[in-house]
């Protein structure tokens, strides 16, 4: 029992994975969001709980995706990176694609790619066993999560409520992300805490 436990952390470790033992075993909007550790686009780890204290929003990505491509062809994803950093806000992305699958990239490629889109994100994570993905429910791409300073996932589903992959929809889309964080900071309840998410599918190593 002992060795199979010591081979799955090592597995975890060598992957860049850790899912702490007392965190939630699955997200669900109004409880802790579930913490983790993953390696970001500078090689470095990074938890969840780095961020306590601080609003954080979980952005599930693909750089295949089309739906994806609606945001950062027009740069309309780094727009949001950048007014809601600017504002104290954690915005983690994350790809939960696997080695070989669609979307998969390395942390060279993602640094590549950060610097090539001029992501404004305050870190983009590696996530290729897809455990963080599962945990969260993670479907599609894009696929949005806010998180309170409490750490409470106050926010699950699409990033809007306009499912194309059509660019010039966007600036007329509800963004719930936006929606989300602004009506949490103001101190009011969030008017729409879930909805369906769109997109891709996440190119999990089981897919």
């Amino acid at each position: 029992m002992r060795t199979l436990l010591f081979s799955a952390l090592c597995l975890c470790a060598f992957v860049g994975v850790t899912v702490l033992a007392d965190s939630p075993k699955s997200a669900s909007v109004g409880q802790a969001a579930p913490d983790f550790t993953l390696t970001g686009s500078d090689n470095k780890p990074h938890s969840l709980a780095d961020y306590k204290g601080k609003f954080v929003v979980l952005e599930w990505t693909n750089p295949q995706c089309p739906f994806v491509k609606r945001f950062y062809g027009t740069k309309a994803m780094q727009s949001l990176q950048k007014t809601e950093t600017a504002k104290g806000v954690a915005w983690i992305r994350i790809n939960s694609s696997a080695e070989n699958k669609e979307g998969y990239q390395s942390v060279t490629d993602i640094a590549a790619y950060n610097k090539a889109h001029h992501v404004a994100a305050t870190a983009t994570l590696i996530d290729p066993t897809g455990q963080v993905g599962h945990i969260y429910g993670a479907r599609t791409t894009p696929q949005m999560f806010v998180i309170d300073p409490k750490g409470v996932l106050i926010y699950a589903g699409g990033i809007d409520d306009n499912a194309t992959a059509d660019p010039s929809d966007v600036p007329a889309s509800t963004n719930y992300v936006t929606q989300a964080l602004d009506e949490a900071m103001a101190g009011q309840p969030v008017k729409t805490p879930t909805s369906s998410p769109y997109g891709c599918s996440v190119k999990y190593a089981s897919n």
